[in-house]
């Protein structure tokens, strides 16, 4: 896998080969994936997306057009992570496993991920404790973590690079444990919505 190139679209102006790397992790992980340009419905301001119903990636790639080379990586290897962790389960430890039932948002608002049904509900508490919860959770610690790795290999190491590495990491360090009462209290409120 070689790295950024230029586009020869202008001085200093790179163009991320979103094909040619996701030919090479389809090769490398043996996935059967697909790959589109155009987000879901409710997506239009997130960087991207995975899909496992679909097992589609989706990447905003109108939104980073005018993004670094290491920020496009970035996220597109983040999403492709994510393809792996629910694709190749058995890849990862319990910890990953069990957090790949649950998503936290920001704001509390949460959702389980139960059969091929997801259910959700709404947890009490601030912007400040969900949004270290939803950054340290297992799956996007470890697709974070993934995904600077692999844009450092293919773009070189920046301080572009480790900002934004940085911007994706809870402020406080969340412990493991520290995911128990909160994986249990979605296990409650949503069989309360049955």
């Amino acid at each position: 896998m070689t790295g950024c190139r230029s586009s020869g679209a202008g001085e200093g102006k790179r163009m991320f080969d979103y094909e040619k790397h996701f030919s090479w992790f389809l090769d490398e992980h043996g996935l059967d994936l697909r790959l589109s340009f155009g987000m879901p419905e409710g997506y239009g301001t997130a960087n991207g997306t995975f899909d496992p119903d679909s097992k589609t990636v989706f990447i905003n790639a109108e939104l980073l057009k005018d993004a670094p080379d290491y920020e496009k990586a970035f996220y597109f290897f983040h999403e492709l992570r994510h393809a792996l962790q629910h694709l190749r389960p058995g890849l990862f430890g319990e910890e990953i496993r069990r957090s790949l039932r649950y998503v936290i948002m920001y704001d509390g608002t949460c959702y389980k991920l139960d059969g091929g049904r997801t259910r959700e509900c709404r947890l009490d508490g601030g912007e400040e404790v969900f949004t270290d919860l939803y950054l340290g959770q297992p799956y996007e610690a470890d697709a974070n973590a993934y995904a600077y790795e692999q844009a450092k290999k293919l773009c070189g190491a920046s301080e572009g690079l480790d900002r934004l590495y940085a911007f994706w990491m809870p402020e406080r360090p969340v412990l493991p444990e520290a995911y128990d009462p909160v994986y249990a209290a979605i296990d409650e409120n949503t069989r309360k919505k049955l």
